[in-house]
């Protein structure tokens, strides 16, 4: 079995290698190490071999695993990022227990995120999630509502709006996931062009990792290609 220290090695040299070609400093490609499913001994093997930011999808499990870090790891800063569908009778404990939220798509919820944020913590860092490949039964917001909901959402008070995230519809055709990345990427665009403050494009996971980079992904949300494969219960 490959040892994830390992893995986060050899997906931080595609990371770089993609960067490379793509014309871009490998430094502003952050790595998601996605651990849903995942236990707490397995994030402790990715955070001995240097890595500090976790994507959870299932608010019960990662606040599990939250607790379980802080004895496993104690004194060491851990970055969780919340990259699941938001339930809105989950927002309390995300907005108290979370430093990203990756996956708002209605102002109802982003509402409930910024009034449940406790008075002591930094902002929340929000990315909006766009359908951008318009599948019906994926969340996210479309594209022709997503500057008039960012332009919303930056106004809450406790949350810090950092950009765009996007899981296109899978293809294993490397133009065609260039071709979406390249949409988000408009998208991320027209909210700069709106006076916007965004700096983060959360998209590319372990099978499209290289075609996100190359349009402008700052964030790559990399799950199996680290862990391994999942086995859902």
């Amino acid at each position: 079995m490959t040892r994830i220290s390992d893995s986060l090695q050899a997906v931080n040299n595609r990371i770089k290698t993609a960067s490379i070609a793509a014309g871009r400093d490998p430094a502003a490609v952050s790595l998601l190490a996605v651990s849903k499913t995942f236990g707490p001994e397995s994030v402790l093997e990715a955070v001995r071999a240097g890595q500090h930011d976790f994507g959870e999808n299932y608010v019960q499990e990662a606040l599990d695993k939250i607790d379980a870090l802080k004895k496993l790891a104690p004194g060491v800063v851990l970055r969780w990022h919340f990259i699941g569908p938001i339930q809105s009778n989950k927002t309390k404990s995300i907005a108290e227990h979370f430093d990203w939220v990756h996956s708002v798509d209605r102002e109802k919820v982003a509402l409930r995120l910024s009034d449940q944020r406790p008075d002591h913590l930094p902002p929340l860092n929000i990315c909006l999630q766009v359908n951008i490949s318009g599948e019906a039964s994926k969340s996210g917001v479309l594209s022709e509502e997503v500057t008039p909901l960012a332009l919303s959402i930056a106004k809450l008070p406790k949350l810090r709006l950092r950009g765009l995230m996007a899981v296109p519809a899978p293809t294993d055709d490397p133009q065609a996931q260039r071709a979406a990345f390249a949409a988000v990427a408009v998208l991320y665009a027209n909210l700069q062009n709106a006076g916007l403050p965004v700096d983060t494009l959360s998209m590319g996971m372990s099978a499209d990792m290289e075609a996100a980079i190359a349009q402008g992904a700052t964030i790559v949300r990399i799950g199996s290609a680290i862990f391994g494969y999942r086995h859902y219960p």
